[in-house]
């Protein structure tokens, strides 16, 4: 209420120079004198009400939403957060914003410093970062509050038969479990504005922000989910012990891979291509089909661009409906600039199903230190969420390598 009451009051002050410039101007023009300084005042005084204009109609939006009628506790404590995250990311202004921040996500202060980003700028991140990010749009995501998650998966060894209706029940065997944990890493972008942008009511700072730093956190994400160690940041779906053998003899926790046969490419030629990659998609279970796609890098996708079938039928098909991919053998197929590149021995492709083969894990509360300081005039926003990703299934998604075994 006091910020709107100053805008309105300074609106006021504005309106009465104006009056007075409007009045010298007309006196100078009855004494045939020069207007030009009037004028320029004028101008200016224009472009401020402009200004204070539109933010007094924010704020009264805000006071409005605010106060709606059936509004939740929770729902006034995110948007109070909001507010007051606003006014941090421009002026660096933190009073009240740890309470506001407990209130609304109900997590504390960080021993690091910076203050957690409102939920809807934290959804807004997730989403540009998953337009950008191909393991993200077809992998599971959870959101968790800390690190403790755990994944129980059942390896079989339950028995089971046939009875007769009063014959005994023999007890039968339990199941193997094993418990599998997400690598976890701390992923960061420092994104700069200048504090004259900031100060600029029509620059939407939480939108520039969102921007900034899904970018940055889409490229790191996508390299670590494909191809990640597991040091410090996720576990990609490629850096898992692979082997030859099928899903009945082959170790839990190792992928399938299938040879080309040639280095470098899909095939010797147009038949042996088609075969590899048909011979993939028979490597997954049924069970699994449903819901696969490919994903290669932009080798791989170029030479399957070029493949026809025993027809003289493209077996890729570009998408003709928006929103949807295109296909390879009826599969979408997607392109991952982080698969490996088109080489002897590379695992340029992969098939399978996603959502039930790796897991993304999100720990809830991305986290923003202001840096007026460091690199005048830029403040610089020191942006960080804890992400973690790990195989879950490797039953569900099956290599083709771009080699003979040599």
């Amino acid at each position: 209420m006091s910020e709107l009451k100053d805008t309105i009051e300074e609106i006021g002050r504005t309106f009465n120079e104006f009056k007075k410039t409007v009045d010298g101007r007309v006196e100078a023009l009855e004494k045939n004198g020069a207007v030009g300084d009037f004028e320029e005042k004028l101008e200016k005084m224009n472009d401020r009400f402009d200004e204070l204009e539109a933010i007094k109609a924010s704020i009264e939006e805000l006071e409005v939403k605010g106060g709606r009628p059936g509004m939740t506790e929770q729902e006034r404590n995110i948007d109070e957060h909001a507010k007051a995250f606003d006014a941090f990311l421009r002026k660096g202004n933190e009073n009240g914003l740890e309470e506001l921040q407990e209130k609304a996500l109900s997590i504390g202060s960080d021993a690091d410093g910076g203050f957690a980003v409102p939920e809807t700028l934290d959804t807004e991140i997730e989403q540009l970062s998953r337009q950008n990010n191909p393991m993200r749009s077809v992998c599971r995501v959870i959101p968790v509050s800390n690190e403790n998650y755990k994944k129980l998966v059942s390896l079989g060894g339950a028995a089971s038969g046939w009875v007769g209706e009063t014959a005994a029940r023999p007890e039968t065997n339990s199941p193997t479990l094993a418990e599998l944990a997400p690598y976890f890493g701390e992923i960061y972008a420092n994104p700069a504005a200048t504090q004259k942008s900031l100060d600029d009511i029509f620059f939407n700072a939480e939108s520039w922000l969102a921007e900034e730093v899904s970018i940055e956190f889409a490229e790191q994400e996508n390299l670590a989910f494909t191809s990640g160690n597991g040091t410090n940041k996720p576990k990609g779906i490629l850096d898992y012990t692979m082997a030859t053998d099928d899903d009945d003899s082959r170790t839990f926790g190792e992928i399938q891979y299938r040879l080309t046969g040639t280095d470098g490419t899909l095939g010797a030629n147009d038949a042996a291509k088609v075969d590899n990659l048909v011979d993939l998609t028979y490597d997954l279970k049924p069970g699994y089909r449903q819901g696969a796609s490919f994903m290669t890098s932009r080798d791989g996708l170029r030479q399957a661009r070029k493949i026809k079938d025993d027809n003289g039928n493209m077996i890729w098909q570009p998408s003709l409906v928006a929103g949807q991919p295109s296909t390879l053998l009826a599969y979408p197929i997607l392109e991952n600039e982080d698969m490996p590149a088109a080489a002897a021995e590379s695992n340029s492709m992969v098939f399978g199903n996603f959502g039930r083969a790796y897991y993304i894990v999100d720990v809830r509360g991305t986290r923003v230190l202001r840096d007026p300081f460091t690199n005048k005039p830029y403040v610089h926003f020191y942006t960080t969420k804890r992400v973690g990703g790990f195989l879950v299934n490797s039953e569900a998604v099956k290599v083709l390598r771009f080699g003979n075994g040599a």
